[in-house]
């Protein structure tokens, strides 16, 4: 499933250089008290690895429009790494490096630019420091995640970023936990366009993004409670949003994920990179996921299922509760393919629920009546209508100009907030299906 591990490095630069403020900088030569700096790219230093270098704690690194040829590394906490314009600022792999942004250190905020067209990854926010270029894993059925070797990066925050045409994910969240992911928008990557796998508590709020023409928009692998998806367009992708338990990450199973007044919507474009696993024309998928809540999301325009509850190998889906769903122009608008060997238990569904696999999933998993489990059926996979062949993921057409962030080349450095505030489902409506629109490439 993963991508193997590139080797390329660039090599790192000894600069001496000044600042606008005639602070002494070169490889932390100033290493006496000092107020926090802005350090300017190109103004003040070069390239961003050699401000990065040379960046404090609650240092900003603010870069001008241009287009920077590096893969970025972020090893120095608190640091805000900032864009002056969001659609003129790109980091760009030109198909050849593995990952835009690599962060490794806690919080950091990545913000206001663009990454594209990496091999693997645009943004990469990581406690597996071991991890090379940033292909993370806790587990290949052989070694699991050492939490005392690698413990996970604690507050992180990525907003108003532009990841597209990136070969594995746009933004990807993967052991690290107490984050933000917010504001962005990911088009064009071949696994999915934002990941988050391999937290527990994750305590990550992922809200008001856009994914469209990607794999898979969203990806939740792994990524346990407390931990909210809300707001979010996830529409002309292949498949909407997965949320499941998966043996080759650790900390199986997943559970207790929020998802609420999302926009789930036309998941079915084949002008998207192809899914390795096949999926296409579902809006959310469960497997293996457990004690997960799915409130007043719009599910609409499948051509295979709505919603899918599945087993993931021998991980049932138990006690997940889908309620208060809008459903339109589904094939399925749910489906209920758990395995004989993993039934699962406890799951509940409220209406109102047009065609359903089985038939009378509706009755015989109604919320407030003892839920019972649906007899397994002779299909636990949905592959009708087939799926067309995708794009190049370096082919898929670049975005639209995207929002800013508010006085992005003024505005002090905000330092993260030690873990997201809660978000209380009762308070997410049913969005509209014209949700974030103004950041979607079809404007609908």
């Amino acid at each position: 499933m993963r991508a193997p591990r590139l080797a390329t490095l660039l090599p790192l630069l000894a600069l001496v250089l000044t600042t606008g403020c005639g602070a002494p900088s070169g490889t932390r030569s100033d290493d006496g008290p000092r107020a926090p700096l802005t350090i300017r790219v190109p103004a003040d230093s070069p390239t961003i690895t050699a401000a990065l270098e040379r960046a404090r704690p609650h240092d900003m690194v603010l870069l001008s429009p241009g287009v920077y040829r590096e893969t970025v590394r972020v090893g120095t906490a608190h640091v805000t790494l900032r864009g002056t314009d969001r659609n003129g600022v790109v980091i760009d792999g030109e198909g050849r490096r593995g990952n835009g942004v690599v962060v490794t250190a806690p919080g950091v905020s990545v913000e206001n630019l663009t990454v594209r067209s990496h091999l693997q990854n645009g943004v990469l926010v990581t406690g597996l420091k071991s991890a090379g270029e940033g292909v993370g894993r806790g587990s290949d059925g052989y070694h699991r995640l050492d939490p005392t070797a690698d413990p996970p990066l604690d507050g992180f925050r990525v907003r108003y970023v532009t990841a597209a045409n990136n070969g594995l994910y746009g933004i990807y969240a993967f052991n690290a936990r107490r984050g933000g992911i917010e504001h962005n928008y990911a088009s064009g990557s071949a696994d999915s366009g934002i990941y988050v796998g391999q937290c527990k508590p994750c305590e990550i709020l992922v809200r008001s993004n856009t994914a469209e023409r990607n794999a898979v928009g969203y990806e939740n692998t792994n990524a346990s409670g407390p931990l909210w998806i809300v707001g979010n367009r996830f529409t002309d992708n292949r498949v909407g949003m997965t949320v499941g338990s998966d043996y080759l990450e650790a900390l199986t199973p997943q559970g207790g994920a929020t998802i609420a007044g999302n926009l789930v919507a036309d998941n079915a474009a084949p002008d998207t990179p192809e899914q390795a696993d096949g999926g296409y024309g579902i809006g959310i998928g469960i497997a293996g996921g457990r004690d997960n809540t799915v409130v007043r999301n719009r599910i609409t325009g499948h051509p295979r299922a709505g919603l899918v509850l599945s087993s993931a190998e021998d991980l049932p889906p138990t006690g997940n509760r889908l309620i208060g769903n809008a459903y339109a122009d589904n094939a399925l608008d749910a489906a209920y393919l758990a395995s004989p060997h993993a039934p699962g238990s406890g799951n509940c569904f409220t209406g109102p629920l047009g065609p359903t696999l089985p038939n009378d999933l509706a009755a015989s998993m109604a919320c407030g009546n003892s839920p019972a489990t649906p007899s397994p059926g002779p299909r636990t996979r949905l592959d009708a209508p087939a799926a067309p062949v995708g794009l190049p993921f370096l082919d898929v057409p670049l975005p639209p100009d995207q929002p800013q962030l508010p006085h992005a080349a003024t505005a002090p450095a905000e330092p993260t907030a030690p873990f997201p505030a809660p978000v209380d489902p009762e308070s997410v409506p049913l969005p509209d299906a014209t949700l974030l629109n103004t950041t979607s490439r079809d404007r609908r």
